[in-house]
């Protein structure tokens, strides 16, 4: 990773307006590859425990494979793809052991020493590149709304605050394998940002607004700011929150997470 700007990085997490937790969030540092960094957000589904068990097993499998990743000599694409596919393995074990039906979205992203960046996601959580307040790069979901805004059917406005915005049509544990999109960004620049999150989270905002708070705040004051400001809009009916920020800073020579 270059030393002439540094890597700001925060993550944020809330229950929302729901009685229990069901998302998770990961953002860590390779132990030995300096500026190798995975950020992973899941939204776990399928009632209090069914749910949290899906985004857990999504965070322990992330955390696990990521640990013995080494990006020097191995495809990162696979190592993502392996991630959603022994995470969406063992959950479908676990509905099987536990009569229940665990699901879970994943939004994963890994910064490399080299200053690229791999996105994938599998389901609504959403994975977004800003340079600067300007969208270069955002997810597009695994959704029933998404499907009507590719066909024209439906604006991206209208899809946000259509009623059946929250059906899926992928995600892991069910029982079609999960879709996997993937996306590289070639080379990270000064003045980037990039974010994770649940639905609860982006549901609430535009992808202007989005844009101007990462570009206006650092990493942490962001994450704070998008959860109460989507906790205010929600009015007392949102969705867990959960997001992970990086934003690459050219103020600061030392890089550092």
């Amino acid at each position: 990773m270059s030393s002439s700007y540094r890597i700001q990085a925060a993550t944020g997490i809330h229950r929302g307006d729901r009685e229990y937790q069901q998302d998770q969030v990961l953002l860590m540092a390779h132990p030995y590859a300096k500026g190798c960094i995975l950020g992973v957000v899941a939204d776990g589904m399928g009632g209090r425990s069914g749910g949290r068990k899906a985004s857990d097993q999504v965070m322990l499998t992330a955390r696990q494979l990521f640990e013995r990743f080494e990006p020097a000599k191995e495809d990162c694409t696979r190592l993502l793809r392996t991630i959603v596919q022994d995470a969406h393995t063992v959950i479908r074990l676990t509905a099987i052991a536990a009569e229940q039906e665990p699901h879970s979205t994943i939004a994963v992203f890994v910064v490399l020493p080299d200053n690229r960046c791999h996105f994938m996601h599998s389901g609504d959580s959403r994975l977004y590149h800003f340079r600067g307040a300007a969208l270069v790069h955002r997810s597009l979901d695994h959704s029933y709304v998404q499907a009507l805004v590719d066909r024209g059917e439906l604006t991206e406005t209208e899809a946000q605050h259509h009623p059946q915005s929250n059906i899926l049509l992928g995600c892991l544990g069910a029982e079609p394998l999960p879709p996997m999109a993937h996306h590289v960004i070639e080379e990270l620049q000064p003045g980037d940002s990039l974010m994770a999150c649940s639905d609860g989270v982006w549901h609430y905002f535009t992808t202007q607004e989005l844009g101007t708070v990462l570009d206006g705040l650092s990493p942490r004051e962001a994450s704070q700011f998008l959860i109460e400001k989507a906790r205010r809009r929600a009015a007392g009916s949102g969705d867990n929150l959960s997001l992970a920020i990086l934003k690459l800073d050219t103020s600061v020579a030392e890089a550092s997470v």
